[in-house]
């Protein structure tokens, strides 16, 4: 039994990092209808980043968390602008910007490996190895830190479209551009905000996978496949069903050790996502539009 209990706590906690990982994926298709292969490199670099921040300059990873936000977020504006606003119109979803946003991913890669070489790195703080007793178990004080986050994040994604006039603008804007360029909303303004929002997630989710993980130039190749699968899982442009859908999918990969070797639990997600766009292709929680 305490071995059940200390899973589901395992699952939760897991659940939080990939929310926030998927949250910004979602939002750019949600909105921009293109699947942002460049959220990969995105990850890795917003890791190597609370790594320097915190290397060089001894800034808590958890404090740095609005510096390497407000990086990513730039980084987002400069990749739209420079980038993604020149493909054609009604190529967002097709082959002409997966390609271009797997050549970032690669660029992003290849800088981190010339500048920081291949190996592992690991944001070691004084409370790495510090755990607090939770159900009757241990958890880690940085897997605890991580799903706080993840679970204000969402909240601030939820205020900022439903509270404000620029998440009435996305919203509109993914309901319908065109309407939106007749009365008079910058259409190309509102797609640079959410692509830098998206990017300032993804880059979020690299800085806290970096608190657990050890990471190289490599790194966010595995985060975006599951990020893909919870976005799908959740019902695309869904921010509750995202949430949801990391929950069962951390739910379903940490459960899975029970039956099947450590090697096999990372395929049970995929197993998932096959099942779902073959029987309910709206996602497990309907397809909705930054709901």
């Amino acid at each position: 039994m305490q071995r059940v209990l200390d899973l589901t706590v395992s699952a939760v906690l897991l659940a939080g990092l990939y929310a926030t990982m998927a949250y910004g994926l979602g939002l750019i298709y949600g909105v921009l209808r293109l699947v942002n292969l460049a959220h990969a490199g995105v990850i890795m670099a917003g890791a190597y980043l609370g790594w320097l921040l915190h290397l060089e300059l001894g800034l808590d990873p958890y404090l740095s968390i609005p510096l390497v936000a407000a990086a990513s977020f730039a980084l987002g504006v400069l990749l739209y602008v420079a980038l993604v606003r020149h493909l054609p119109r009604g190529a967002a979803g097709g082959p002409s910007s997966l390609l271009l946003l797997f050549g970032v991913w690669l660029v992003l890669r290849n800088v981190a490996y010339l500048l920081f070489s291949g190996n592992d790195q690991v944001i070691r703080t004084t409370y790495s190895t510090r755990s607090l007793p939770l159900l009757g178990g241990f958890v880690s004080l940085n897997r605890v830190a991580v799903f706080a986050v993840a679970v204000v994040v969402p909240v601030a994604l939820h205020l900022l479209l439903k509270r404000t006039f620029a998440g009435r603008a996305i919203r509109a804007v993914a309901q319908n551009a065109d309407s939106c360029t007749l009365v008079g909303v910058d259409v190309e303004r509102v797609y640079a905000l959410t692509f830098g929002l998206g990017t300032a997630l993804a880059g979020l989710a690299g800085l806290l996978s970096a608190t657990l993980f050890s990471f190289n130039p490599a790194f966010g190749a595995s985060e975006l496949l599951k990020s893909f699968v919870v976005v799908v899982l959740g019902g695309l442009g869904s921010v509750l069903g995202t949430f949801l859908a990391a929950l069962v999918l951390a739910t379903v990969e940490v459960f899975a050790i029970l039956v099947l070797p450590s090697y096999l639990t990372g395929a049970v997600g995929f197993i998932m996502l096959v099942a779902v766009l073959v029987l309910r292709p709206g996602g497990l929680f309907g397809q909705r539009v930054l709901a």
